[in-house]
């Protein structure tokens, strides 16, 4: 059996009909296992239709606690919101503020759990969770995950350990650079979560490349990849310029790299053995 596993995740499912449509023929015609469902988004309605008739897509929560709209009416998290109604897009403040506000912590914890009730309202499996902006790796939202989600069946949790020999064995030349306070950050979670009893990836691919995850990158880290588990997050969609996007992000690249003849030959070369994380969880 390969010594390698690997996690193909395409992140904002839900939140425009292009990104569902994406990651549909991702799946279907391409390397793809896995998409991370935003509750709240405007298309979460179609991204769990389409989940539901593709079965063995491995579905997970993207938690959404910054740039988006919460569940809860906004009464009920105004320490988490804009005069807009819409989360905060000041990370910093925001996380200072759930760390030290009590109120704030209490909403945010009914917050998360709306988001988990909700995906457990659909009816999928939940293979995973993430957050929007890896906002997860903050402490306080690292431990309501881990408390909500117990009772959720939460098993799997993604943490950006983002290791930079494959990055430069795929693309060489590239220089690419360590981020120290997402690295200190997202060691400290990933210890939390494994003492929890979590799996989480050995090394995760798609910080530094984000939104630009292109056919050969792709194929490059595919056949790069170290032994253990890892994951590859994407951000396909079939156009860009859609509400909610990224500006700069290469959607349709991202989305012609999953369905790529290359990168597919890439994954049956390596040996590498695709699933989603309930695939590999003993």
């Amino acid at each position: 059996m390969s010594r390698r596993q690997l996690v193909i995740t395409a992140d904002d499912f839900g939140l425009d009909p292009a990104v569902n449509e994406a990651v549909e023929a991702a799946y279907r015609d391409g390397v793809l296992t896995a998409a991370s469902l935003m509750v709240g988004g405007p298309a979460a309605g179609d991204a769990v239709e389409r989940a539901r008739l593709n079965p063995r897509l491995k579905v997970g929560l993207h938690l959404v606690l910054v740039e988006g709209r919460p569940l809860l009416p906004p009464g009920e998290v105004r320490h988490l919101i804009n005069a807009a109604g819409e989360f905060r897009s000041d990370m910093a403040a925001t996380g200072a503020t759930m760390f030290f506000h009590p109120a704030a912590r209490r909403e945010l914890a009914a917050e998360i759990e709306a988001q988990f009730a909700a995906f457990g309202a659909t009816g999928l499996a939940l293979d995973h969770v993430n957050a929007h902006k890896h906002f997860h790796l903050h402490p306080t939202i690292a431990g309501l995950i881990l408390e909500v989600g117990a009772r959720y069946g939460l098993a799997a949790v993604r943490v950006p350990i983002e290791p930079l020999a494959p990055l430069m064995a795929a693309e060489p030349g590239a220089r690419p650079h360590r981020d120290a306070v997402v690295d200190v950050w997202a060691a400290l979670a990933r210890a939390r979560i494994r003492r929890a009893g979590m799996t989480v990836p050995d090394q995760v691919f798609g910080l530094r490349w984000s939104g630009a995850m292109t056919e050969a990158r792709l194929a490059g880290l595919i056949r790069a990849l170290p032994d253990g588990l890892s994951e590859i997050y994407l951000h396909p969609a079939t156009r860009g310029g859609f509400e909610g996007s990224a500006p700069g992000y290469r959607y349709a690249d991202e989305l012609a790299a999953l369905t790529s003849p290359t990168v597919a030959l890439a994954t049956v070369q390596s040996e590498v053995r695709r699933g989603g994380f309930a695939d590999f969880i003993s």
